[in-house]
């Protein structure tokens, strides 16, 4: 039997196949002209194309280069692919190595990490995509971006399944991000292959088949950009019992009510020479070319700058635009969209049997396809389904400037790397690109209004500037009040990070882990961040981990009830009795650090709390509602604290004043036994925290007043006449 095998082209950095990692890639081909049960197999790092020459090994050869000749026979599952009748199966599929871990990184990742987000644009997506698509006669396969990296050990695979393009880089602005917490593996689709829809489901449902075996424990994570959403969710249907976590970017399921559908019969009767025009008259619907070449813009350039920047980025990209009739040539396009129509029928029918978790995320200016309407109508017909809406994306969502797809799997708690969810194991650090961005979004205000001052108090009782003494070796448990809607909590974990380049770990009110109040328009929000940031859902086993890594954990004692407090209770310590957390520090020797916090009067005034919202008809019945349907976090027998109602008050923005945070002197729990055997003893330290927490709040209302800055006006009026000077002064110690 002969076999010819055209191996992929692998000329771009993208897809150079690193010497250790060879035996990823294992064809097997199979041919019937010489019986059904003829097979040859070999590996296609050795059959491969580099700068346009081929090299081919024997198979002897091939043997010696592994193992000392050793190389596994053991016949993998084929997914048939029909080649224009031609019934010859070819597939390329992604094996696990023997010892997958070895040289991969620690698991312990820096706070501010380089995620790469910015530094890739659309621009080299449609470099890299006319590179690719140079045609080689194969079948799909899978290849894995080289600027994905090694990843974190035991992190989950990835499978990108693409749109209509087919190259396979549409997570080209998202690799190095996604390459450190996930084994990155992208689908291409040759621009000539004519797999059927079912065809393709196959191929992917092996290799899902597949990495399942290898690890039944870890999820494994299907991104379908458009096209691709109506190949995962068909996977997903056929798979009820593959932990699937499921990310859908405005998927095709809708593609009987766009505007694309009815085009069809118009472009397969447009001659050939007008093909090339087809790339500007759809690159109005395609996505946004405005949100495209803002990718990578410096967000803090002066206006004038920033306009230039922009222009030119624009600019560049229409000159570009011309590849796309390259990357899909007329009889191509015609062939996708018959695809869609085949792929969006076939996903709908099976809606009802998708088990997995489901992210669905949609644009808001998508003019390909109404993707809003159909957020709407899949997360009613998915068992459990998340929506994040983006009101200012075109369809080309992951193209597009935005958010990095790490950012917002991590913002809707998605990322887990086993069965459950471990707030603790499987959290990610913010990277330097989150942090920013966080400040640029929703920080920035609240770092101009409120002039954030942090204390701090030595060992030797005295006060000073910053935060040098609060120490630095975890664990750490920083324990305070609790202002009005956790206010502090931007100004708070963001100085705590930027002078310490340590983050605070907070424990959290489980609601906002829940999502019980989302919607198909929620946008990515606070409640997100706060996860980005390391909020964890309040739990005693959360707590637990949290000391024994050694971390910095943020604690309020008041919890909700604190928080929403009513009116007369401003900076007010509203406690439960008995301690909850004494203990528990005791137990690791961590250190307590007493806070306190105060200006919350200076930002908001509360005009309606809960005792008022009672008594407003039609109100009173959705406040009832909410705290019928929330999560209780204490017992109930435990007093006001743990039965505080969640609400929302009304409040009212006044001119800006300050906020300050005092740190007590930190109180050492190491070697105190007393702690761990004596109750009373757990207690009396209990009311001393209790009381340091007091006392810091007593000192700041008193000394703000000696405060010449503590005025929004004052500051910016300082600023205006000392821009060199990074901070602006506040009262004496």
């Amino acid at each position: 039997m002969t076999s010819l095998v055209k191996a992929f082209p692998v000329s771009l950095p993208f897809l150079r196949i690193p010497e250790s990692s060879k035996h990823h890639f294992h064809v097997k081909v199979r041919s019937l002209d010489s019986g059904a049960n003829s097979t040859s197999t070999g590996f296609s790092s050795d059959s491969v194309v580099v700068n346009g020459r081929s090299f081919t090994r024997g198979k002897d050869e091939v043997e010696s280069l592994f193992d000392g000749g050793a190389v596994e026979q053991k016949e993998k599952s084929v997914a048939p692919l029909v080649d224009d009748g031609n019934e010859r199966f070819m597939r390329l599929s992604s094996v696990r190595e023997k010892n997958r871990g070895k040289g991969a990184i620690s698991e312990d990742m820096d706070v501010l990490w380089d995620d790469g987000y910015g530094t890739k644009t659309v621009k080299d997506y449609l470099i890299a995509s006319k590179d690719m698509i140079r045609p080689d006669g194969g079948p799909p396969r899978w290849f894995c971006p080289v600027e994905c990296g090694e990843p974190l050990k035991d992190s989950p695979i990835l499978l990108f399944l693409p749109g209509t393009d087919g190259v396979g880089l549409g997570l080209t602005l998202h690799h190095k991000a996604l390459g450190k917490v996930f084994e990155v593996r992208c689908l291409h689709i040759p621009v000539y292959d004519r797999t059927p829809f079912q065809g393709l489901v196959k191929f992917v449902e092996d290799t899902l088949k597949l990495e399942h075996a290898s690890a039944p424990n870890k999820p494994i994570y299907l991104v379908g950009d458009s096209f691709g959403g109506c190949l995962a969710l068909a996977v997903a249907a056929r798979n009820p019992q593959i932990d699937l976590v499921v990310v859908l970017v405005n998927p095709a399921t809708s593609f009987a009510r766009s505007q694309i559908q009815p085009l069809l019969p118009a472009l397969e009767a447009m001659p050939n020479e007008f093909h090339s025009l087809v790339p500007y008259l759809l690159s109005g619907i395609m996505g946004n070319p405005l949100k495209m070449a803002m990718v990578g813009l410096e967000d803090r350039l002066p206006p004038r700058a920033k306009i230039e920047q922009l222009s030119g980025k624009l600019t560049s990209l229409l000159g570009y635009l011309s590849v796309l009739s390259e990357i899909i040539p007329k009889e191509t396009l015609v062939w996708k969209l018959k695809l869609i129509q085949t792929g969006s029928s076939y996903a709908n029918s099976r809606l009802h049997a998708v088990k997995a978790e489901v992210l669905l995320l949609a644009s808001g200016q998508d003019s390909m396809l109404p993707s809003k309407n159909e957020a709407q109508r899949l997360k009613k017909g998915l068992q459990n389904c998340q929506v994040r809406y983006f009101k200012d994306n075109g369809h080309t969502l992951l193209l597009e400037e935005g958010l990095s797809l790490l950012t917002i799997i991590k913002g809707v708690g998605k990322y887990r790397r086993s069965r459950k969810v471990d707030f603790v194991r499987d959290y990610v650090p913010p990277s330097k690109s989150e942090f920013e961005r966080k400040s640029t979004q929703t920080c920035r205000f609240m770092q101009a209004a409120t002039g954030t001052v942090m204390l701090s108090t030595l060992q030797d009782g005295s006060i000073v500037k910053g935060l040098a003494g609060v120490p630095t070796q975890g664990p750490v448990l920083l324990v305070g009040y609790h202002m009005l809607m956790g206010i502090e909590l931007q100004s708070l974990v963001g100085e705590y990070l930027k002078q310490k380049n340590i983050l605070l770990r907070g424990i959290a009110h489980p609601a906002i882990f829940g999502g019980r109040f989302e919607s198909s328009s929620s946008e990515f929000n606070f409640q997100d961040w706060i996860k980005v940031m390391g909020g964890v859902p309040v739990a005693a086993s959360n707590f637990f981990k949290l000391l024994s890594s050694k971390s910095h954990v943020l604690l309020y004692p008041g919890g909700a009830r604190e928080a929403l407090h009513y009116k007369g209770e401003a900076h007010k310590l509203i406690w439960p009795e008995q301690q909850e957390f004494v203990r528990m520090a005791a137990k690791f020797g961590a250190t307590i650090v007493p806070f306190g916090g105060v200006g919350e009067d200076d930002l908001v005034e509360l005009v309606l709390d809960y005792k008022d919202l009672m008594n407003i008809p039609i109100l009173n019945n959705y406040v009832r509602d909410i705290a019928r349907s929330g999560p209780r976090v204490r017992d109930e027998a435990k007093g006001e604290v743990a039965n505080q109602q969640l609400f929302i008050p009304g409040l009212l923005p006044k001119v800006p004043g300050r906020m300050y945070f005092l740190f007590g002197k930190p109180i050492e729990t190491t070697g105190r036994e007393d702690i761990l055997r004596n109750r009373e003893e757990a207690h009396q330290l209990y009311l001393q925290i209790k009381s340091d927490v007091q006392t810091n709040i007593d000192y700041l209302l008193k000394k703000r007043e000696k405060d010449p800055y503590r005025s929004v006006f004052d500051r910016m009026v300082f600023r205006a006449l000392y821009p060199s000077l990074q901070e602006v002064p506040t009262f004496d110690l």
